[in-house]
């Protein structure tokens, strides 16, 4: 059956492009990801005025092109929701926090990374948990990360739709969301105190990271699963280089670190902790 297209795309425009997301991205597109990649990047072809996928490849090819940021906010997946795999949250509430506090009593220092952040969710989240659960005199930064810029743009104006918090407890949704702010019908925003806590950068994990940590909790939930095993191994070394002794390590659902890494144990379903 032959698929009816708006652009010819080839399997050598799919192997280049393929190659591209790759080399910027780290994410290892499978065969099945054709059509995927066909039609989130007919998008930018559109509004380029662009007739090809091979002028597009040049354009993207081309010495410092713009277009690359486009092109890799075009293909980046951003699935987010605020207390996604909510057994984490818990966890962080009732183990992974009061162990913490427990051992940096004295410094009372925190550091936290959310690591592919998306538009923010998860670090705000996380940053309602460490509200309720460690003293305000503590000092506590969360850093968010994500390749794309645009949601990371979201994060940061702490702005979403009301259906986004749909789930959240009343309780907790009043004491850290605010409704219909500055006439956005439809629209919440988090409190300033919560994005006090967050800083939001863009950071492609393929590439050199800015911070030596050493860092207390690590989210990178879902992310890995699109970086072939070599990368994997690679981000996990980074990772534990990162971490205090016996920080945690969170990953997402359907990733482990079986045959991936020896530097952390099992401490629960996809919870680790450093051991050296």
């Amino acid at each position: 059956m032959t698929i009816e297209r708006e652009f010819h795309f080839s399997k050598q425009d799919f192997e280049l492009l393929r190659q591209l997301v790759n080399k910027h991205t780290g994410i290892s597109l499978s065969d099945h990801k054709q059509e995927m990649l066909y039609s989130r990047l007919s998008r930018r072809l559109r509004a380029l005025n662009l007739k090809s996928f091979g002028s597009y490849y040049r354009l993207l090819q081309g010495e410092g092109s713009e277009e690359l940021t486009h092109f890799v906010n075009a293909v980046t997946t951003n699935l987010t929701s605020f207390f996604r795999e909510p057994h984490h949250f818990d966890l962080l509430a009732t183990v992974l926090l009061p162990q913490l506090m427990a051992r940096k009593h004295y410094s009372k220092r925190l550091r936290i990374w959310s690591a592919g952040c998306a538009s923010g969710e998860e670090a705000y989240s996380i940053a309602i948990v460490v509200k309720e659960v460690v003293p305000s005199s503590w000092d506590v930064k969360i850093l968010a990360t994500d390749l794309d810029s645009s949601v990371l743009n979201k994060g940061l104006s702490g702005v979403y739709e009301e259906e986004r918090v749909n789930g959240i407890p009343e309780a907790r949704l009043h004491r850290w969301f605010r409704r219909g702010v500055k006439g956005q019908t439809g629209r919440v925003q988090v409190v300033p105190e919560l994005q006090e806590l967050i800083t939001f950068k863009r950071l492609n994990l393929i590439e050199t990271w800015p911070m030596h940590g050493p860092l207390d909790i690590i989210f990178c939930r879902n992310v890995v699963i699109y970086f072939d095993k070599p990368t994997q191994r690679v981000l996990f070394e980074r990772f534990a280089n990162l971490l205090d002794g016996e920080g945690y390590l969170l990953i997402g659902h359907s990733e482990n670190l079986f045959q991936l890494s020896t530097r952390f144990r099992l401490l629960q379903q996809t919870v680790y902790v450093k051991t050296h």
